[in-house]
This record gives C-alpha cells, structure tokens and sequence, in this order.
C-alpha cells in the first residue's frame, strides 16, 4: 500500500466509513499489531497486480460481484451504492487479493428501502472460514478468517486494519452495532489470511 493511500485509509475510517449500513454483533478485542512472521520464500508465487471481480463466503452465502471503490470528492473512501442489487466494493488504492498487504473490500449490511445488504451476516464468521476472491484475470485467491471483530465507529482501529503486514491478508468491513437516526454505531471487521496457515496476529485477537 502506498503512503498516500494509506494517508487516505486513515483519515476516512475515523469519520465516515459505511455510515449508511448496519448489523451485527462483537466477537474480538484489539491490541497493539506487531508484524507477523514473512512468508518464507518460494512457498507461494503472489498472484500478478489485478482486480478482484467477485467475493465468494460459502459460510454466510455471499456470492457477490465486486465493484471499484476509490476516494469520494472530500477526501473519504468510497462506499458500494445503495441498490436493490447490492454489491461489495474492493478499494483500489489496496494490494490485490493474494498479493502481500491488506486488501479491503467493504460492504453495506442494509441498504435503504431496499433491505438487507450483501454483509448482512458478516458477524457469523468464525475462525477458520473461507473466503475466495476471483480476479479478472481469471486466478482466484482463497483466505480463511482469523478473527472477527465489532469496534465503535469513533476508535475505528485504521492501523490494525489499513497497516502494513508480512503476508497475503484480507479485510472485509461493514456496520455494526446499535441504529441511530445517523447510522449505526460500530463497524464490523474480518480479518483473513491467505490459505489459513496463519495464526491472527495481536490485532486481530
């Protein structure tokens, strides 16, 4: 991730980030990160610089294409639109999925008039689900969950999330916690490493 996007992470979780969804419930605590171990070398070629184009959660039955998320004019990340049809939205400004670093793809737990939206259940993940993400070159990058956490929207934890790691990670954000006549409270948080060899890091537990 590069330094102005990574700027750019920081800023707009801690203001505005999925303030039209909502759901969910807590299921991890935070702690400072401390890098995990690297990859050692050689034991998987990362995939070439792409997008992904859909998300498959078989746990929650999520199978979803994946729209393009940059920066909205004032500076924020952008969120999925409110559709009948909701989507999730990678954030381009992210490594690809499999690639080293935290890919981050958000999504919307209602959407409006329109019901319930393509994260709805993102809270039931457990450690150790699969999650694949499939690029538009036709690869496909396979994670399992390594914790999932709910954190008020007003400590929203940007390094832990945005922060530099050693190996493949995936983050998958929505709302959470209690409505309110502005949105809803918290933020919902998967954190995900590429095959499921790795242990949560300090963050994450």
């Amino acid at each position: 991730m590069t330094a102005f996007s990574r700027r750019a992470f920081t800023a707009a979780a801690l203001t505005s980030l999925l303030t039209a969804c909502g759901g969910g419930t807590a299921t991890e605590g935070h702690a400072s990160r401390t890098p995990p171990p690297p990859v050692p070398a050689g034991r998987r070629r990362p995939p070439a610089r792409s997008v992904p184009v859909r998300l498959l959660i078989p746990a929650i039955g999520v199978d979803t294409p994946v729209i393009r998320l940059g920066l909205a004019p004032d500076g924020t990340v952008e969120v999925p639109p409110v559709t009948a049809h909701d989507r999730a939205g990678w954030y381009r400004h992210s490594p690809t999925p499999g690639r080293t670093g935290p890919s981050v793809i958000l999504g919307h737990v209602t959407v409006g008039p329109y019901g319930d939206g393509v994260f709805r259940h993102l809270s039931r993940l457990r450690r150790g689900d699969g999650i694949v993400a499939r690029l538009e070159n036709g690869t496909a990058a396979e994670f399992a969950v390594t914790a999932v956490r709910t954190v008020p929207k007003t400590a929203f934890p940007a390094d832990d999330v945005y922060g530099n790691v050693d190996r493949p990670e995936l983050r998958l954000i929505t709302c959470g916690g209690v409505r309110t006549g502005d949105g809803y409270a918290d933020n919902v948080i998967v954190f995900a490493a590429q095959g499921g060899t790795g242990s949560p890091t300090p963050s994450e537990r």
